[in-house]
């Protein structure tokens, strides 16, 4: 009896090897392929870059206070100035507003509450990034004109309009750290007499920590490379600003700006703004995948 049944089975298990297999192999090829990509993609734009950076010198273009296309000067420090200030201050928004949703959302929001608002956080992401610049363009810079601070393109409306963008990346993230908090965590202070806001406070949110960090530095990464919102609401100068008020530019939008009509050097000085962007994004997603894996472990 079991040699007839070894028998009947053995073709059906023969074919699950085969089945499991191939798709083992397949998404091993998917994942290779992939990475085949992204290495092309930072292969091309360092070889486009390269003679840029050859020419005029690593250091004098990263450091550089000009970027005159008729005088061949590429220096990209005012275009770094201008996106460091913007992500410093759409985090400055986004990650106390970001952190305190999702602790409403997992601690103190009821069900039917957080079915609404969840959906809500969660549909920003699907909105493209030229809907915001027009929102921002249309209703927050004549708002700041009329305040009495300049033309209104400023490095405080892309703060704001780039903050609502990073927002939903924050609150998914903080909130599935939060989740993976265990139960007795919160159990334990309260049994021991603290108030909800102090075992969210003193317990919850110290265990969530690395995930909390991690949100933060990929919402930073993700800020960094925006582009189009920010060319509608910076007023893409190629200024230090000075203040919040100032006009700006980002690395993102001088390649979007200057690209279509770029030859020569400038072709190559703007693939090596590129290279500077690719490589300053890489650094800080790798950063927040480690504390990422840091938090499952």
């Amino acid at each position: 009896m079991s040699k007839i049944s070894d028998s009947v089975l053995q073709p059906g298990c023969e074919l699950r090897r085969v089945y499991d297999g191939f798709w083992r192999y397949a998404i091993y090829l998917f994942g290779a392929i992939s990475f085949i990509i992204l290495l092309l993609i930072a292969l091309f734009i360092f070889r486009e870059g390269y003679p840029a950076f050859q020419k005029i010198g690593i250091w004098q273009f990263i450091s550089g206070l000009r970027w005159d296309v008729s005088d061949q000067a590429y220096g990209i420090l005012p275009m770094i100035i201008g996106s460091t200030y913007v992500t410093i201050g759409a985090l400055l928004i986004s990650v106390p507003l970001g952190i305190f949703t999702a602790v409403f959302l997992t601690d103190v929001a009821p069900q039917m509450m957080r079915s609404i608002i969840r959906p809500a956080i969660e549909l920003l992401v699907g909105i493209p990034s030229v809907v915001y610049g027009l929102v921002g363009m249309l209703m927050l810079v004549p708002i700041i004109r009329q305040s009495g601070h300049g033309s209104g393109d400023s490095v405080l409306a892309a703060s704001i309009v780039l903050a609502v963008m990073v927002l939903p990346t924050i609150v998914s993230i903080t909130e599935d750290s939060i989740i993976a908090v265990p139960n007795a965590y919160r159990e334990g202070a309260l049994s021991l007499g603290a108030t909800r806001w102090q075992m969210i406070w003193h317990v919850v949110l110290p265990a969530a920590k690395s995930g909390i960090i991690a949100s933060i530095v990929l919402g930073m990464g993700r800020a960094i490379g925006e582009t189009m919102a920010m060319i509608m609401v910076i007023g893409n100068s190629i200024i230090i600003p000075d203040s919040i008020f100032s006009p700006a530019r980002t690395l993102t939008g001088t390649l979007a700006l200057e690209l279509k009509y770029a030859a020569g050097l400038h072709w190559n000085a703007l693939f090596a703004t590129g290279v500077v962007l690719f490589v300053f994004i890489l650094i800080l997603n790798s950063f927040g995948f480690l504390m990422l894996r840091g938090k499952n472990k």
